[in-house]
C-alpha cells in the first residue's frame, strides 16, 4: 500500500523517503501524541503499530488534567481515540480538544481521529455530529466501501471493520470521502494531512473482550450485533483490518507539510 504525492493549493506534499523493514537503529524518531478519553483506555493496536515503527508514545488524557502541546514540532503526529462521550457534550475538555485540533490542521501535521476523534475533527472542520435519525447504532462488524479516492490513496481496504458508536457526522466541506457505509455513510475521510475513521482498527482481542463485557448493555441497542457475532466475525475480517492498519499508519506518518510557495 502506498500514499500518493498530492497537490494541495498548488504545492506538493513531500513524502519521506521509502521505508524498509530494517530501518537503522540510529534513526531518531519523534514520539506520537496519543489522546485517550478514559482512565483505563489504551492505544491498542494503533500503539503497537507505532511502536513497531520505532516511535515512542506520548500518552495524554486531557479529561484528567493532562495538557496538550502548543505545537506538534516535537511530535511525528497525533492520534485522538474514541470513548463513550459525545463530541457534542458541553464538558470543557471536549471543547478544548476540538479547539486544539486546529494546531495540526494549521501546521499540516499528520492527525488521525478514531471514532470520537473523527467526530471531533469533523466538528473542528465545521461538520455536524448527531445520532442516527432512526436511533440505530453500529456495534460489531459492518461493511465499508472505499471510494475511488480511498482506493487511490490506499488500495487494500478491509471488507468489514469493527465499530462501536451511536453517532455519525456529515462530511466536512472540502474534505475527501475515502470510505462509505450504509446506515452511517461517512466511514473515512481526509482533510489535508488529517484523517478520520468512524471505525475501530485499534481494537485488540483483549479490548474486544473488555468492551463486550463492560459495555454489554449497548449490545441490545438497535442495529447492534450480538456478542458472539463480534468474535465470529473477527475470525473472518480481522486479519485484513490489521494489515490495512499497519500499511495505513506507515503511510500516514510519512506525510509532510505542504511547501510554502517562495515569493518571487
Amino acid at each position: 500500500m502506498s500514499f500518493r504525492t498530492d497537490r494541495i493549493g498548488g504545492a506538493e506534499v513531500v513524502p519521506f523517503p521509502g521505508r524498509t523493514p530494517g530501518a537503522t537503529a540510529s534513526e531518531t524518531k519523534l514520539p506520537v501524541l496519543i489522546v485517550l478519553h478514559q482512565e483505563s483506555s489504551t492505544p491498542g493496536r494503533v500503539g503497537n503499530a507505532l511502536r513497531a515503527l520505532g516511535h515512542r508514545l506520548d500518552i495524554r488524557r486531557p479529561r484528567f488534567g493532562d495538557p496538550l502541546p502548543e505545537t506538534l514540532d516535537r511530535h511525528a503526529g497525533a492520534v485522538f481515540f474514541g470513548g463513550p462521550m459525545s463530541a457534542n457534550d458541553p464538558d470543557d475538555y471536549i471543547r478544548r480538544e476540538i479547539d486544539w485540533i486546529e494546531i495540526p490542521l494549521r501546521e499540516q501535521r499528520p492527525f488521525l481521529g478514531i471514532c470520537l476523534g473523527a467526530q471531533m475533527l469533523a466538528m473542528q472542520l465545521g461538520a455536524r455530529v448527531a445520532p442516527h435519525a432512526q436511533a440505530l447504532t453500529q456495534i460489531g462488524y459492518y461493511p465499508i466501501r472505499p471510494t475511488a479516492a480511498g482506493h487511490a490513496l490506499c488500495p487494500d481496504w478491509p471488507a468489514q471493520v469493527y465499530h462501536w458508536h451511536r453517532e455519525g457526522f456529515t462530511l466536512p466541506v472540502g474534505a475527501e470521502l475515502l470510505a462509505e457505509g450504509d446506515d452511517f455513510p461517512i466511514q473515512a475521510y481526509r482533510a489535508g494531512n488529517a484523517f478520520g475513521v468512524q471505525f475501530h482498527p485499534d481494537v485488540t482481542y483483549a479490548m474486544m473482550h473488555c468492551w463486550t463485557t463492560r459495555g454489554y448493555d449497548g449490545l441490545s441497542a438497535p442495529g447492534a450485533r450480538e456478542r458472539h457475532h463480534h468474535f465470529a466475525d473477527r475470525a473472518v475480517y480481522d486479519a485484513a483490518e490489521r494489515a490495512w492498519l499497519d500499511h495505513f499508519i506507515d503511510g500516514w506518518l510519512a506525510r509532510r507539510p505542504v511547501l510554502a510557495q517562495a515569493a518571487e
